[in-house]
Formats: structure tokens, C-alpha cells, sequence
């Protein structure tokens, strides 16, 4: 598979979350042979946890899939640029590489408001940006433009 059907796959699942009326952000692990591990979406609304992010998600059943916290060799695709506490969790299953899609103006920690895998952690992770970025962007935006007229979740998805 490209990394653009890796990244197909995430939207299915930011596809998902929107009909659940969640922000529209998906995730999926793929271990160095190519296989899907870990799949994940937003389900802060449904499960009132701010830690339900895509990506933590996504991590959780990787890490059951491999029976192991190490996740090195494998790369991480997600529609949206991860958050500061997406980063660390990264960071600390020692995820090989990052896909995203749309950049995270306000909070995203792949550079567009600060690049914490460039910091000395002591973890190398590859960042690359901009894969499928227009679907990606295009799916939230029209997600939030419907919340702001006050249209059901669905319609904005048409």
C-alpha cells in the first residue's frame, strides 16, 4: 500500500467520527510489513475523556496487536497533525514515522506550533506532513462550517 491508502484508511475513520458527530480525526498503525495494527478515531464526545484521541487509540491496539509498548519499525498515519499529548505518546511507543494530513494551527506539535520531535528526547520519529492534506482539511473544515450553522452532523459530510 502508498501512503496516500494508508492515509484513505484514516479518513474512513475520520469519516466515522464525523457521523458520530466527533471531530472528524482518524488513525492507522501499520507495522513494517505493511499490515494495519492499530486503528483509531476521536470518541472524546462519546467517551467524555479528553484522552480520546485518534492516535492514543490507535497506539492502544497496536500495542495489543504486537504485545509490546515498543512500536519501533512501525509508522503512524492520522488525518490531523498530532496534539502536544498525541506527540508523547509517539514519542514514547517509539513510533518509527509519522504521517498526517492537515496541519493543526492551534495546537499541532509536527511544527505548526512547535516540532517536539525535533527536541532532545532522545527518540528519533520522522515527520512528514501533508499527505492527502486537502481531503483532510476539506473534511474538517466542512465538519466544523456545519456545527457553525447549526446543521445536523450529517449534512456536512455531502
Amino acid at each position: 500500500m502508498t501512503h496516500e491508502d494508508y492515509m484513505r484508511q484514516a479518513l474512513l475513520l475520520a469519516n466515522e467520527a464525523a457521523e458520530e458527530g466527533e471531530t472528524p480525526v482518524g488513525c492507522v498503525i501499520a507495522d513494517p510489513e505493511g499490515n494495519i495494527i492499530g486503528r483509531g478515531r476521536n470518541r472524546r464526545e462519546e467517551k467524555q475523556l479528553s484522552t480520546a484521541h485518534a492516535e492514543i487509540e490507535a497506539i492502544e491496539e497496536a500495542c495489543r496487536a504486537k504485545n509490546s509498548w515498543r512500536l519501533s519499525g512501525c509508522s503512524l498515519y492520522v488525518t490531523l497533525e498530532p496534539c502536544p499529548m498525541c506527540a508523547g505518546a509517539i514519542m514514547n511507543s517509539r513510533l518509527s514515522h509519522v504521517y498526517y494530513g492537515a496541519k493543526e494551527e492551534q495546537s499541532g506539535s509536527c511544527g505548526s506550533v512547535i516540532n517536539l520531535f525535533m527536541e532532545n528526547y532522545g527518540v528519533q520519529t520522522a515527520i512528514t506532513g501533508g499527505i492527502l492534506g486537502c481531503e483532510c482539511g476539506k473534511l474538517l473544515s466542512d465538519f466544523f462550517r456545519g456545527l457553525r450553522r447549526g446543521v445536523d452532523k450529517d449534512s456536512c459530510l455531502q
